[in-house]
């Protein structure tokens, strides 16, 4: 059983297949040579040659056919538009607001600068040992988001990557295996963020990752946080989808590079400004008004549930 559950979806095809070709092949040789003549149908004989031509000709069939079911699954298993969106993670450390966050209540929201991030790990589950594979993000100020000064770093997780993550970010552990740990990594990363505002889609996820290493590595990340998810349940509470995608495309904003850090921290940055002139129309103007929309959202949700 084991066997079964780590098997690849594209390899039990194929063997469902080859099994299916097989079959279809052996019953047709075991009918020449048991009528080493003929194979009669109703008295008309058929030559053995005309057997093993059939033979031939089903199995090229198979090949072929077999050739183009495995460009179509393939083709699907590497497209990440079809993969679905990550499960809301909510009640782990990652939420705490700093306490100096009182501070900046009064700034508006148009003053602020953000940086926008995302991370790739190693799974969904950071208080059981996964890591961080990939971080990067953009800064952002008065809805221009500077794409081009981004901050982007594969992470050796010091672990092997599960194939089942593999399939959603891509990155296996051929290519992070040169790569910085955390420890590097993310005094870089706090560099960059420096004392801006932390903008995430579900960010309790991102910021559990981040805050689990503070012991480890030194840093601290005092930063006030911003969940786009919680905005989007406040601005549409009707909405029963608040994925990235699905809220991408109520605001029309294209999504490209979906589930990697860097792709997906920019169309979170472009979903985050348009997101606030709506939070402005409906009279959120200052920080500490977001964060206490945020705040009553997650009371009303019950995300008290721990990862």
């Amino acid at each position: 059983m084991r066997f079964l559950n780590e098997m690849s979806v594209r390899r039990a095809i194929g063997l469902l297949w080859a099994a299916a070709g097989a079959a279809a092949i052996l019953i047709l040789g075991l009918a020449a040579l048991v009528w080493p003549a003929t194979l009669t149908n109703g008295g008309a004989g058929v030559p053995v040659p005309v057997v093993w031509t059939a033979i031939l000709v089903l199995a090229a069939v198979l090949a072929a056919s077999w050739a183009v079911a495995d460009r179509i699954v393939l083709t699907r298993l590497h497209d990440r538009r079809s993969l679905p969106a990550r499960p809301e993670f909510h009640g782990g450390r990652g939420f705490a607001q700093p306490s100096h966050a009182d501070e900046l209540d009064g700034r508006t929201l148009a003053e602020l600068r953000y940086v926008v991030f995302d991370t790739e790990t190693t799974g969904l589950r950071p208080s059981e040992g996964d890591e961080i594979i990939s971080i990067a993000a953009v800064r952002c100020c008065r809805g221009e988001i500077e794409e081009a000064d981004a901050f982007s770093r594969l992470v050796n997780p010091g672990r092997a990557i599960p194939r089942a993550s593999i399939r959603f970010h891509g990155i296996t552990d051929d290519m992070v295996a040169g790569e910085p740990t955390t420890g590097d990594v993310l005094p870089a990363f706090h560099a960059f963020v420096g004392d801006a505002v932390l903008v995430a889609h579900n960010a309790d996820f991102d910021m559990t990752f981040l805050r689990l290493k503070e012991a480890e590595t030194g840093v601290e990340f005092a930063n006030v946080v911003l969940d786009t998810l919680l905005i989007s349940v406040f601005l549409d509470p009707v909405s029963q989808n608040h994925s990235l995608e699905a809220i991408a495309e109520r605001l029309g904003v294209e999504v490209e590079g979906r589930h990697t850090a860097l792709g997906d921290s920019i169309v979170t940055a472009r979903v985050f400004c348009k997101l606030l002139p709506r939070l402005e129309a409906r009279g959120i103007t200052t920080l500490g008004q977001v964060l206490d929309a945020s705040a009553r959202i997650r009371r009303a949700r019950g995300l008290d549930h721990e990862y």
